[in-house]
């Protein structure tokens, strides 16, 4: 599996923090699209599905959630608990996203400008997700 956590450089004085990510140092697509997950309900799953092409690089930018990435032999679970961390996702694996903390913010970056046909339960769907 080629799940990777990476740890973002973050700035820190007086006035807060500052954390970044740049394409190819961190981020290792160009990034097409840009969405967020938010105001998720207590006990509510997002994701669920595989996309066949698409890459993601997620980020929380408030609170914390678990991320369950799954290639169909093994199964990752991973925290995102900082807005200093991020997990890349390549194409082809299974995401769920959950347990969402009170107020989260997960940022989803995108290597394609839509949804594209996902991997659906094991049979391809050939629907959007």
């Amino acid at each position: 599996m080629e799940v990777t956590k990476i740890i973002l450089p973050e700035v820190r004085d007086s006035r807060g923090a500052l954390m970044f990510a740049e394409q190819g140092s961190h981020i290792p697509f160009s990034v097409k699209r840009i969405f967020a997950i938010y105001d998720v309900p207590s006990g509510t799953q997002r994701g669920g599905h595989a996309h066949r092409v698409q890459e993601q690089f997620l980020m929380m930018l408030a609170g914390a959630c678990k991320v369950v990435i799954d290639d169909g032999t093994s199964r990752v679970e991973e925290s995102l608990v900082r807005p200093s961390e991020a997990i890349y996702v390549p194409a082809g694996l299974w995401l769920e996203l959950r347990d969402f903390s009170a107020g989260a913010i997960c940022v989803v970056l995108s290597s394609s400008t839509r949804a594209i046909p996902c991997i659906s339960s094991a049979i391809e769907t050939g629907e959007d997700c």
